[in-house]
């Protein structure tokens, strides 16, 4: 079994200089030209598939093609259909069968629930229709099914709004294409691009690029690794970032690769730079080992003097050990020889082996800066659920 990964999601949208989306006339208000189009064109062919809301469908009516006839043949000399699969969520599937998404391009899913299932079903949808349970559609259930059931590994999200809105504080929008469109909106019923929200990544964003396209500007953001000039203070503030989430959710993963035991704890941890790149990962009793912990694993994979451990993040589904029998140096010390002074984790590790176990406290007595997402302890908890009994 390997862990489980969700598609590189990428937030595409065009906004006014006052950030709306459109106005309230009965015609879409074209924000870009012709070569922003086709700048769009590139994007999508380069995508396994495109996603708007219904609510989109609805105001919109979009097609959502790729229209480069040679941007088409290139995707079909390469294995792939000729046409992104498109997809849209509705909790209530009430979309009506005759709009042009469902009768243009390749192939199409709704993601809705149990109710909205049926509905769409009775109304002849010429789609793939998953229903996702009685409660509402969760984003993170639709991605990790358009990554392990559809093979999407490149996700564009073209809106709205909310839909925009909902993956930015949820944590699981990776890049941002924002062009902005000179000119102003001024109506304050008209949609936004962003509405407010308690998750969005904290500080600065990193801006990757900026590119003058006649008239309009396209700014490119990576949205999960935030700008150097981020305060320190903000990354304090606001404590665990999106990309923290990612890692965390793929040591809790990990942890699921343990071969099982009934004396040890089983642990999935990945140690990652700070600008994003996963450097090593590990799990517990890895390769064999009947005593390895997961962050010695994973650090003992790289060279002791490589310059980026002094940024680097340790993700561990569990707190990191402060004492063992087994090795003479336990875990928490093991990342702090390393040079290592951030450490997400998302369980606090109980009194099962080790009473009065502190690797946190270890950690920050020592300069080292621990965050822990208890929303993640069910997950880490799973594989040892026969030790917890």
């Amino acid at each position: 079994m390997s862990p489980r990964s969700l598609p590189h999601v990428l937030l595409s949208a065009a906004v006014s200089l006052d950030g709306y989306l459109d106005d309230t006339g009965p015609d879409r208000l074209l924000l870009s030209g012709p070569a922003d189009f086709e700048r769009v064109d590139e994007v999508r062919a380069a995508s396994d598939a495109i996603l708007i809301g219904a609510g989109t469908i609805r105001a919109d009516n979009p097609r959502l093609l790729v229209n480069s006839a040679e941007r088409r043949a290139a995707r079909v000399a390469a294995g792939r259909p000729a046409y992104p699969l498109k997809v849209t969520v509705s909790g209530s599937g009430d979309l009506d069968p005759a709009a042009h998404f469902w009768h243009t391009g390749g192939d199409k899913v709704l993601y809705t629930t149990d109710r909205g299932a049926e509905r769409a079903r009775r109304a002849g949808l010429a789609a793939d229709v998953v229903p996702l349970g009685t409660d509402a559609v969760d984003w993170r259930t639709v991605l990790t099914h358009l990554h392990d059931e559809r093979g999407v590994r490149r996700l564009m999200v073209e809106g709205g709004g909310t839909v925009h809105t909902q993956l930015l504080n949820q944590g699981l929008a990776d890049e941002l294409h924002l062009v902005l469109a000179p000119l102003f909106v001024g109506d304050p019923t008209a949609p936004r691009l962003f509405g407010p929200g308690a998750g969005y990544p904290p500080g600065r964003l990193r801006l990757l690029e900026t590119r003058r396209i006649d008239d309009v500007v396209l700014m490119r953001y990576d949205v999960r690794h935030g700008s150097p000039e981020t305060p320190p203070r903000d990354r304090a503030r606001y404590g665990a970032t999106p990309a923290d989430h990612h890692w965390l959710r793929l040591a809790c993963d990990l942890a699921a690769l343990c071969p099982p035991s009934r004396t040890a704890f089983s642990v999935g941890a990945v140690v990652v730079a700070e600008d994003g790149t996963e450097l090593a990962r590990g799990y517990s009793r890895e390769g064999g080992d009947p005593v390895v912990h997961a962050e010695e694993a994973a650090l003992a994979k790289l060279d002791p003097a490589d310059p980026r451990l002094p940024g680097a993040t340790v993700y561990s589904s569990l707190e990191p050990c402060a004492r063992r029998a087994s090795r003479p140096r336990p875990c928490a010390r093991l990342i702090l020889d390393a040079g290592v002074r951030r450490v997400v984790t998302a369980w606090r590790e109980p009194d099962t082996f080790v009473p009065g176990a502190d690797g946190n406290g270890l950690l920050t007595a020592e300069g080292a800066t621990v965050v822990v997402l208890p929303e993640y302890e069910r997950r880490a908890k799973a594989p040892n659920a026969h030790l917890l009994a």
